[in-house]
């Protein structure tokens, strides 16, 4: 009888196909919150990027940093 491990929820909802496009999307998201935030004092429509960034991480930073281990599991194999 042959048993198959269930999915793993983390990688399936916050993992990429790489390190460095994980990273990209990190980068691009605090590039992203930091200009809502200090261009909303010129218009309050510059928050709406703050949405974009939370898609970008795919949730909050915690979120993003768990896809960030569960990418490097997933495409680091431990030596």
């Amino acid at each position: 009888m042959s048993t198959v491990a269930p999915p793993d929820p983390v990688g399936e909802m916050f993992a990429s196909r790489s390190v460095p496009v994980h990273l990209a999307r990190g980068v691009a998201g605090l590039v992203l919150l930091v200009a809502a935030f200090a261009l909303a004092h010129l218009s309050a429509l510059w928050l709406l990027l703050i949405p974009v960034t939370v898609v970008l991480w795919r949730g909050c930073v915690s979120c993003w940093t768990l896809g960030l281990m569960a990418t490097r599991a997933r495409t680091c194999p431990i030596r």
